[in-house]
């Protein structure tokens, strides 16, 4: 455990049996916490529960009302739909599935005086940027439903915070990438490169489609921060600790560096030994040409910096995930 972590706390951690939300249950465990994982197994995985935790089947806001009656320091909210596509042709799924849901979590926490909130944000809130790398302080101008139902969120928290004392984090993402062990991405409708990538890789998927070759970018691929799923976890640890009564702080989380498409890919191609064989199409509609984050935020107030960088580490992290999964 590092020093200065807050040690014993019992936490609930929605979604947890999803991708990000296992690996940071995990790493709780690990940390000595006392964890139970809330998921209604919609998108999540019954095995990505964490062994040491203890796993309740729900809707997070339905559930939290009970469960929260126990006495918790701390909830950690991953539980959210996060198809930017479907959000746009299915919008009342997702301000009902995201903000309806959090608005009842936070209601259960105020029920019950829960103190912490480490909620799981988006870079997608910002929409199209104005200046790259993008700080906290850019406009927030979400250009789907789901960017728009995480902003709504944030704003909800910070009044909260601000009206009944909450102590609470926000972390927006840029793109999550890598494994931990056994816990990595395995989404059943998969939309992310890295992931995509290597299932050509794995024989699963023919070949794949890149979108766009001809933006104003290094090799006219699109570019965009990578962060490991473990460094991201590892910022939601610091965020418990810092979660300050009546406060809520916005961090950005990305490794500062864009990788384009085209670099990613053949970084795909060296960790596996496969051809990957690829096929360029049209742009589509409102992919910005470079998105990377700012985060000199949660380096300073958090103490947080990524320790896993490497766009191979990344990449053989989750192939080694990946070839275990097809092992089995």
């Amino acid at each position: 455990m590092r020093k200065g972590e807050i040690e014993d706390m019992k936490l609930l951690v929605t979604g947890g049996a999803g991708y990000i939300g296992s690996v940071c249950a995990q790493r709780l465990v690990e940390s000595g916490h006392e964890v139970v994982v809330v998921d209604d197994l919609s998108t999540g995985h019954r095995d990505a529960v964490p062994a040491g935790s203890r796993f309740v089947q729900g809707d997070a806001a339905e559930v939290a009302h009970d469960l929260l009656a126990e006495g918790f320091d701390g909830v950690l909210h991953f539980a959210a739909k996060s198809l930017v596509g479907e959000s746009m042709q299915d919008p009342a799924k997702y301000w009902e599935g995201n903000v309806v849901t959090s608005l009842g979590l936070l209601a259960a926490m105020r029920k019950h005086g829960t103190p912490r909130l480490v909620f799981s944000s988006t870079a997608a809130t910002y929409g199209e940027p104005e200046q790259v790398p993008i700080p906290e302080t850019a406009p927030t101008r979400p250009t789907n439903t789901y960017g728009a139902t995480k902003l709504a969120i944030d704003h909800a928290i910070t009044s909260y915070a601000t009206a009944h004392g909450l102590g609470a984090v926000s972390l927006r993402y840029f793109n999550v990438a890598g494994a931990y062990g056994a816990y990595g991405e395995r989404h059943t409708t998969e939309t992310h490169l890295i992931p995509i990538v290597l299932q050509v890789a794995a024989g699963t998927r023919d070949q794949l489609q890149l979108f766009g070759d001809d933006y104003p970018t290094e090799d006219g691929t699109c570019v965009r921060d990578y962060i490991h799923v473990l460094d991201l976890a590892e910022a939601h640890l610091l965020a418990l600790e810092h979660a300050a009564p009546g406060t809520h702080r916005i961090y950005n989380l990305g490794n500062g560096t864009g990788f384009s498409n085209r670099q990613v890919v053949e970084t795909c191609r060296e960790v596996t030994g496969h051809p990957i064989p690829t096929v360029m199409a049209a742009r589509r509609p409102g992919d910005p040409a470079v998105l990377v984050a700012a985060s000199d935020a949660a380096r300073d107030q958090l103490g947080w910096k990524p320790e896993r960088a490497d766009l191979a580490t990344m990449v053989r992290d989750a192939w080694q995930f990946t070839q275990a999964r097809h092992a089995q």
